[in-house]
């Protein structure tokens, strides 16, 4: 299954917030729920879609490998103790969630036994997160480029990635999009609300369709019902290329997310 263009994120969403988040995600339409190891509410997660009535087959769910899981004896492992978590036998996706902080875990090492764990039929796809275009030419090198399904990067209005993204591009590597509305702070911006206004649109659905239509994924939360709905109404917004253009000129390098220790050396 391709990996769907808008879908549901659970980033600090904890608890019964996360449970009714997914819950009523499912139930205004959403099929893609996005978690992670580290964001401690797989199981809640699990319980949501477990609850909510939709079958298996019809949802993409995408998790992501925490740093201290990374080397080759403890990625498959973890990935079962996630899938026990969320009461699936597979996820869809899953993602290394940050390159191994001062290369602990060689590209290699943790590529291979996502690799791995593909082949033993945990997950449909594989795929990484907050990397470089160094660190995916080595995880090309170790796994070859077709077998990478996207990239998960901070990319915004603000912060339009386009290193990374033209050169995930060239390899046909997918861009996921998170903090595609850069925590609100897009939703202000003037170029924005106009664009929304024209459109009879919200801001966030200006942003979203833009970032779609440059064919990246997205997956922005929300602990509103009424804004996950209205969030789901960003495919029907259809931008002109003017307005493409404009939101285009607000690149101004604005990352909102590098934790010390963490982070690589970005482009």
């Amino acid at each position: 299954m391709p990996i769907p263009a808008l879908g549901l994120g659970t980033f600090r969403l904890q608890g019964q917030t996360v449970i009714d988040s997914v819950r009523n995600g499912l139930d205004v339409g959403y099929r893609a729920i996005d978690t992670a190891q580290i964001y401690g509410n797989e199981a809640e997660v699990g319980q949501a879609i477990a609850e909510s009535g939709v079958a298996r087959a019809d949802l993409f769910v995408t998790t992501k490998i925490w740093i201290e899981n990374l080397s080759r004896d403890r990625l498959v492992p973890s990935l079962k103790e996630s899938l026990a978590r969320l009461r699936i036998d597979h996820v869809d996706l899953t993602l290394i969630h940050w390159p191994s902080p001062d290369n602990a875990v060689p590209v290699a090492e943790f590529m291979t036994a996502l690799a791995e764990a593909r082949e033993q039929g945990l997950t449909c796809q594989i795929g990484v997160s907050n990397f470089t275009v160094d660190l995916m030419r080595q995880a090309i090198d170790a796994v070859g480029a077709g077998a990478i399904a996207t990239n998960q990067i901070e990319l915004h209005p603000f912060l339009q990635n386009r290193k990374v993204a033209d050169f995930a591009r060239s390899q046909g590597i997918h861009i996921t999009s998170y903090m595609t509305l850069a925590y609100g702070k897009a939703l202000q911006d003037p170029v924005i609300r106009e664009i929304a206004q024209r459109h009879g649109a919200t801001p966030a659905q200006v942003v979203l369709a833009w970032a779609m239509r440059l064919g990246y994924a997205v997956i922005p939360s929300s602990t509103r019902r009424a804004n996950l709905e209205s969030n789901l109404g960003a495919v029907d917004v259809r931008l002109s290329e003017e307005e493409m253009a404009g939101i285009a000129g607000l690149e101004r390098g604005g990352r909102l997310t590098s934790p010390e220790g963490l982070a690589p050396v970005w482009d």
